[in-house]
């Protein structure tokens, strides 16, 4: 089924984005799991909407209840089973695009798909919005490979448009200074001045009606080497699984054909010289820091006026998106992808 994932712990979604709530099921979670909720709420409050002028102006709480698989602070090991309920609908912003298919979205193949019968209000179980269960279920896996591995993930805007944050040397770079300067920021670059730049692309798109898209880039740090298989079950073929799951991105994992030399240090440890296959050679973790790139399209939903086509009286039309919209959804896409990195890392190192 398309709305779930995984094999050993088994990850549903389900809701649409102007439905009464969205949620998921977490299947195979081990038993004894101590969740600290206030970390959970405190990734799911980087995702939500509402909170700057470069996302939607829609609010929600992203308040997560746990309906079943948790007592008395630990999990149970039966099904976690969770809600996020939606509260600030403005479904009367969708009311004249039943049959006007908005560029860029899914609404003609959901159409196609589901022989009309979809939810078509904001995207429906196509939105973004479903993103927020991702968040909950990596908050989850982020707990449990800190705990048993020492694993850290910690994420960046690399590039708004064509402004680019500055090169970062993975290898000599320290994961807790970067999580201690970036996990604060609202806006997490390495350059303040790259910063102040990529928000004025996103300020200039919003002020022509216009959106902008761009690159994350997310970093694991102390990944044991051996994690993953050749071929199918690649480590980056199940990440990217995942990663191609996520509305809006449109790019693979950063590599590139350069071989990385390795050595031997003054310890005995094995070393490289460089990481350009970032951290995985033959589907298999190198035990070097994991690192990928996302790209994201900008954001389909624009007030610019476009040409469609109205598939009810079978003619073409003007279209001038309404409603609320991110004019780059680059900053909240940040705890979805590291969300997707330590999702697939628990897959793989769950026991």
């Amino acid at each position: 089924m398309s709305s779930t994932w995984g094999n050993k712990i088994r990850f549903s979604i389900f809701g649409e984005s102007h439905g009464p709530a969205i949620g998921g099921v977490l299947d195979g979670l081990p038993p004894g799991m101590e969740l600290d909720m206030d970390f959970i709420q405190q990734q799911m409050d980087r995702r939500k909407p509402g909170q700057d002028r470069f996302s939607t102006k829609r609010k929600e709480t992203d308040q997560v209840e746990i309906l079943s698989g948790f007592f008395e602070g630990k999990t149970t090991g039966t099904p976690l089973a969770f809600i996020i309920r939606n509260e600030d609908n403005r479904s009367r912003d969708y009311a004249a695009l039943k049959s006007k298919m908005r560029p860029g979205h899914a609404d003609w193949t959901g159409h196609l798909r589901y022989q009309g019968y979809n939810d078509y209000r904001g995207g429906g179980h196509f939105s973004g919005r479903i993103t927020a269960p991702f968040v909950f279920y990596g908050a989850v896996a982020k707990q449990y490979l800190l705990e048993n591995y020492g694993i850290q993930i910690v994420s960046r805007i690399a590039s708004i448009g064509n402004v680019e944050d500055e090169v970062l040397d993975h290898l000599s770079a320290d994961p807790l200074e970067l999580l201690k300067k970036l996990k604060n920021q609202p806006f997490p670059v390495m350059e303040e001045a790259a910063g102040t730049s990529m928000k004025q692309v996103i300020d200039d798109a919003r002020n022509q009606q216009d959106s902008v898209g761009g690159v994350v880039e997310c970093m694991g740090f102390h990944i044991p080497a051996g994690v993953g298989s050749p071929f199918f079950d690649s480590l980056e073929s199940t990440i990217s699984h995942l990663i191609f799951s996520v509305p809006a991105t449109k790019a693979a994992l950063k590599g590139s054909q350069a071989n990385d030399v390795f050595y031997y240090d003054e310890e005995g440890r094995m070393q490289a010289k460089t990481n350009h296959n970032g951290g995985i050679q033959g589907g298999i973790s190198n035990g070097l820091p994991l690192v990928f790139r996302v790209a994201f399209k900008p954001t389909p939903s624009i007030s610019k006026e476009q040409e469609t086509v109205d598939i009810e009286n079978k003619e073409n039309v003007a279209l001038s998106i309404q409603g609320r919209h991110d004019p780059c959804i680059v900053p909240r896409a940040l705890p979805v992808v590291e969300s997707c990195m330590a999702i697939a890392l628990l897959e793989e190192l769950v026991i």
